[in-house]
């Protein structure tokens, strides 16, 4: 139950009668609204509205601060399975060793589950000599080996050569 859901709670509550579960959860049947508050206050919890909609509408006691708190914490632990694309950028002129590096943060972006986004700029006469791009992103693959799969093939837009790379589930 998302938290943003506004739920009535004690004397909001204005039908009568309602379907009412208890502290313990236990179906108590249908009851008074009056009746329903009186038990909720006796027991020192609140009486909240959660299935406003139903004919006649469900009512639970129930600590209502410890319940938005524990859905809250729901929220937070709430796993992200959020796969981001990082990107490395590279130009023909980068240096093997420069290189080197920029490909060690691939692999450990690659190790973390993100996909990984190789830009080859390209700048002037660079233009003319696409190939060497090519090369270079044929040496990456082959350095990286079984542990990715080319998501897109180099592929040139404009001034760039992009290659998207994943990492394969083992």
């Amino acid at each position: 139950m998302p938290i943003a859901k506004a739920l009535r709670l004690n004397e909001q509550i204005r039908i009568s009668p309602v379907r009412l579960i208890d502290a313990d959860n236990e179906q108590r049947g249908i009851v008074s609204t009056a009746e329903a508050q009186r038990l909720a206050r006796e027991s020192g919890m609140d009486l909240v509205e959660v299935a406003p909609l139903e004919k006649p509408p469900v009512c639970r006691i129930m600590d209502y601060g410890k319940f938005k708190y524990q859905q809250k914490k729901k929220l937070k632990i709430r796993p992200s399975h959020e796969v981001t694309l990082k990107e490395i950028r590279l130009r023909p002129k980068t240096d093997d060793n420069d290189r080197q590096i920029k490909l060690n943060r691939a692999v450990k972006f690659l190790q973390e589950g993100h996909k990984v986004q190789f830009t080859m700029l390209f700048r002037g006469r660079e233009r003319a000599h696409r190939e060497v791009g090519t090369e270079v992103f044929k040496t990456i693959v082959e350095h990286l080996g079984e542990d990715v799969k080319v998501e897109r093939a180099p592929r040139t837009e404009g001034a760039r050569m992009i290659m998207v790379l994943c990492p394969v589930k083992h």
